[in-house]
């Protein structure tokens, strides 16, 4: 099993593929050359090709053109390779035969140097690509499965929780009629953090929220954290106007600055204890980026808690392949970049 996992995570496996259609190759047609060397390097070239094509193909052209609905531009490229490829090998051939002419596309063997040299190329190109793309329609229905089961987990979860929560609700509200009028900050906190209740009680029912709806949630959350945090401490939360109209997961944003109040320094007065967290919109992309001061030598205690792991693990289920998120950490300040392709 350790030897697999090794084979796979290092590609060993393509590398046994390709030294295996060598072989067969060369030993299906090295009885039509002059030499078994000539055979050799003649196969060596034509695999070594065909080989470059494939890989071009699965992990350039259908990812960044076919996945992304640029179909001309990935025919265009497409062909346009297998052209230019063909006419490649055909020139290396010829120099190897010693027969440059025999290997032209021009003169008389045109129609013969299509048929022998383009055709296959367009052909196995096209067999290569067809298991990429079974293979990520096979990946994509795993996905969804683990993604339907997980929902279906949390949804429970989530209902056998919402009794407990719901109580706290309707407490809080009682609460906040019982604090003295003039104890204004009291109330508006407590008014703050029901709303918050609120939210996470009937705002994240359904898949995605707007953006705006997590925006407030995150600014009633710093609200509260402010009130416990020392007078040498400053909390700066900036969005970029143009952050505004597309959806996303409920509460993906949330753990990452609860991380940041966690692990927040407390130095002396004479130095600052801060937190900065940038939300902004950038080539199609949201950036969030969360960055907090720390003790020199002090543990983030990711291990210890939940929050990062769940975010990691939500964006590889709900943005697979759409996502970014880049961890520093430095002797005196932590910071978290997230980056979604919206």
């Amino acid at each position: 099993m350790r030897n697999s996992s090794f084979i796979f995570r290092y590609k060993l496996h393509h590398v046994f593929f390709w030294l295996l259609i060598l072989g067969a190759w060369y030993f299906l047609r090295y009885d039509g050359f002059s030499s078994r060397g000539l055979a050799f390097r003649v196969t060596l070239v034509k695999v070594a090709d065909l080989a470059l094509m494939v890989y071009i193909t699965n992990y350039v052209l259908i990812p960044r053109l076919l996945y992304k609905k640029k179909y001309g531009w990935f025919a265009l490229c497409y062909f346009s390779m297998i052209l230019l490829s063909s006419i490649f090998k055909m020139n290396i051939l010829g120099q190897l035969m010693h027969n440059p002419h025999l290997f032209s596309l021009t003169g008389g063997n045109l129609r013969a140097r299509i048929y022998d040299n383009i055709i296959p190329h367009f052909f196995l190109v096209t067999a290569g690509a067809a298991v990429k793309l079974l293979f990520d329609y096979a990946g994509m229905q795993k996905r969804m499965s683990e993604m339907a089961k997980e929902k279906a987990e949390a949804e429970l979860h989530f209902l056998k929780s919402q009794i407990n929560p719901h109580f706290l609700f309707n407490s809080l509200n009682s609460v906040y009629f019982l604090i003295d009028k003039e104890n204004a900050l009291a109330r508006k906190a407590l008014h703050t953090f029901s709303e918050m209740l609120r939210f996470q009680l009937y705002g994240t029912g359904g898949e995605k929220i707007p953006i705006e709806q997590e925006i407030r949630y995150l600014e009633d959350y710093i609200s509260l954290q402010r009130l416990r945090i020392s007078e040498n401490s400053t909390v700066a939360f900036n969005y970029t106007p143009d952050v505004n109209g597309f959806p996303i997961e409920p509460l993906l944003l949330t753990p990452l600055v609860e991380n940041a109040f966690k692990h927040l320094s407390h130095f002396p007065p004479e130095k600052k204890n801060e937190i900065s967290i940038d939300l902004s919109r950038v080539n199609g992309n949201m950036r969030f980026v969360v960055e907090n001061t720390r003790e020199p030598g002090g543990n983030t205690g990711e291990k210890g808690g939940i929050g990062l792991a769940n975010v990691k693990r939500r964006l590889q289920l709900l943005y697979p392949g759409r996502h970014s998120l880049q961890i520093m950490e430095e002797p005196e300040y932590y910071k978290v970049e997230m980056e979604l392709t919206i």
